[in-house]
């Protein structure tokens, strides 16, 4: 599944709904889908936070999965990589990538598609069992 939306904050939601019906409806296990929501969010508001410009860029989210493991990715055209940090407790922000590091099997950053500018920023949860 693939799908691409501008890179605005109010965006967000629509793109948590729509991974959580995608893989509801592959039937995988509740904790799954509510990791991957999480995580899913989180990459999608450094996108838009770090990686765009305004609302005229766009951001892409693609689903695989496989028997083994669920990826997903979120591209941005901004060759801006994401910096791990660690945030002070009074800060609102700059948790991201720490809760994408908690919820996920492993994390990284790609090169963007041949032909386009950016990055794509993805996590992967293996499937119990599947390590």
């Amino acid at each position: 599944m693939r799908t691409t939306v501008p890179a605005h904050p109010s965006r967000a939601s629509g793109v948590r709904t729509m991974v959580a019906e995608y893989l509801l409806r592959l039937r995988l296990p509740p904790d799954c889908v509510d990791n991957a929501v999480l995580a899913t969010g989180e990459l999608f508001a450094n996108a838009i936070r770090h990686g765009s410009s305004g609302a005229a860029d766009a951001v892409t989210v693609t689903i695989e999965c496989t028997r083994r493991d669920l990826r997903v990715t979120v591209a941005d055209r901004s060759s801006a990589l994401p910096c791990p940090r660690t945030a002070d407790r009074a800060e609102e922000s700059g948790r991201g990538l720490a809760i994408v590091t908690a919820l996920a099997d492993d994390w990284g950053i790609a090169p963007p598609e041949a032909g386009t500018t950016g990055k794509r920023v993805w996590f992967t949860l293996a499937f119990q069992g599947a390590r």
